[in-house]
């Protein structure tokens, strides 16, 4: 499955602008009808009715407990394919054109299509993240009370359960995630808020990845769309995955991440501006796995021959075939600094991967 051929949508939350304002902001881009549907109350829903006749949805959003109610507007997007982006983009540039403002209780969901999901492919795409969890909420600056409350970590619990009933099936895997068959889910069950939400494989047909913090950068909300993209890809080709989750270590967290990203298959210049939001925020050098080699810690290019004297070498002459073996031994222990392994096409050109 390429990366490219999985819908999505998308949740952003924001505040400052009344629902109307942002639905009219929407409205610049996409074009189309703006109508205030009002039912139920509690959302005081807007749409945007688009040129293709998509809606565009504008809700309140009770999370958003710092702003007075009129000034909370969350943006549901239709459902979007990977061509759709650059729109979504001028969407997001025209929420901040508007005024429109995140704060530290904003966040953005991202929902990718389960249609090709099963069991199996499901399970791989919660050990992946599994494995390297650490990472991925490191660099994507997750904070600590989203961490525990609305985009909680993937349990040990579920990978153990996993691991060993090895579910085919999603009903197999409905049986696992809510620990009985559940055979009508509600929209709040308690086991939705997690950041990878499977909980809305059964209700909703999509998985929801919760992570994101609130951004109106556009560059950034793209980055979010092709790595989750990239992770539902990389769970659907594989036959299986690895569960042995890998501990983080700073002084490699930007090396680690980064291959990371190119195993997803974000390579090359359209997933380079990506690469580069999505490493930002971590420790250490994407290119050497132990950080650069300072200029007064390189080892001499060219040592002194050795020239004292003894048994072998009673002139005490230089002596080059011992010289010859010191090099040897040092190649021989490998380069001492470690680089990504070379993907085709990485790092070279232009920045396809997308603006601010």
């Amino acid at each position: 499955m390429d990366l490219r051929r999985i819908n999505f949508g998308i949740e952003i939350e924001t505040v400052k602008r009344t629902r109307e304002r942002v639905a009219q902001a929407i409205q610049s881009v996409v074009g189309g009808q703006v109508r205030h549907i009002g039912s139920p109350g509690s959302f005081d829903p807007w749409e945007v009715t688009d040129d293709h006749g998509r809606v565009w949805k504008v809700v309140s959003d009770g999370s958003l407990i710092n702003v007075p109610v009129h000034l909370r507007a969350e943006v549901v997007s239709p459902v979007l394919s990977y061509e759709d982006i650059p729109v979504l983009q001028e969407v997001v540039r025209a929420l901040r054109a508007c005024g429109a403002k995140v704060d530290d209780r904003c966040g953005i969901h991202v929902h990718v299509d389960a249609t090709a999901f099963d069991g199996r492919t499901l399970a791989n795409l919660a050990k992946i993240v599994y494995k390297q969890e650490a990472l991925i909420l490191t660099a994507l600056g997750v904070n600590e009370t989203r961490r525990r409350s609305y985009s909680k970590p993937v349990s040990d619990d579920l990978i153990a359960q996993i691991e060993r009933r090895r579910p085919r099936t999603r009903d197999q895997l409905n049986h696992i995630w809510y620990g009985y068959h559940n055979r009508q889910p509600q929209h709040y069950d308690s086991t939705r808020y997690h950041g990878v939400n499977l909980h809305n494989v059964w209700y909703r047909g999509t998985v929801e990845f919760r992570w994101f913090e609130g951004t109106l950068h556009a560059g950034k909300v793209k980055a979010y769309i092709q790595l989750v993209l990239a992770v539902a890809a990389k769970a659907l080709n594989g036959r299986a995955a690895s569960s042995r989750k890998r501990s983080f270590d700073p002084q490699s967290a930007r090396y680690d991440f980064r291959v990371f990203l190119l195993h997803l298959g974000l390579i090359g210049d359209e997933f380079k501006t990506a690469r580069k939001h999505l490493i930002a925020a971590l420790p250490g050098d994407s290119a050497f796995k132990r950080g650069r080699v300072k200029p007064d810690e390189q080892p001499a290019d060219k040592a002194e021959p050795l020239t004292e004297a003894g048994p072998d070498n009673p002139a005490g002459q230089p002596d080059w075939t011992r010289q010859g073996r010191a090099r040897s031994a040092r190649a021989m222990d490998g380069p001492s600094q470690t680089r990504p392994p070379a993907f085709s096409g990485d790092e070279t050109g232009g920045t396809q991967g997308g603006a601010s």
